[in-house]
């Protein structure tokens, strides 16, 4: 059992213990004048049902955060288990879009078929949140796929979600 203050000296700690929130993962994508781009992010959280609002932080830090904090449309894609691999490429590479099946959706967002769920959005606010971002989309359009294995990420690996009892 740990327990401790967050600051400068521990935040490997912090981010362990933040990793022991399970959480799904998704892939944000936004067109751009390089091309369509994403990134994976499982900072993901719905915000109010009327109006329709949803939330996720890139890091200020991050090479793709512009991309993002420009647009005026993102989509966020609810990742299945079986793709793993796509989760993986756009982590790596924000241009990762190569053997997917995705097409061009309002304002040029790339929206990438086959996710569990997809929220087309429209920016709605971008918040400060210390060395990230809070952007809050509206929803302007929800699509749903048949599915019950969300890929999930605990303490810094993909699992699958066991139901209890």
């Amino acid at each position: 059992m740990q327990d401790f203050t967050p600051n400068a000296d521990n935040t490997r700690a912090f981010r362990s213990a933040l990793g022991r929130f399970g959480t799904g993962i998704t892939v944000v994508t936004a067109p751009s004048a390089d091309g369509p781009v994403g990134v994976t992010a499982n900072s993901f959280s719905s915000v109010s049902m009327d109006p329709p609002l949803v939330l996720w932080s890139p890091s200020k830090s991050s090479r793709r955060a512009a991309y993002f904090t420009r647009s005026s449309h993102f989509a966020i894609h609810v990742l299945s288990q079986d793709q793993a691999d796509i989760g993986n490429g756009f982590a790596k590479n924000a241009f990762a879009f190569d053997g997917l099946d995705w097409r061009p959706g309002q304002g040029d967002v790339p929206l990438i078929k086959g996710c569990l769920a997809r929220f087309e959005c429209s920016r709605h606010a971008i918040h400060d949140g210390g060395d990230h971002h809070i952007m809050v989309g509206r929803v302007d359009r929800v699509t749903t796929a048949d599915g019950s294995d969300p890929l999930l990420f605990f303490c810094g690996q993909y699992g699958r979600f066991q139901a209890a009892g």
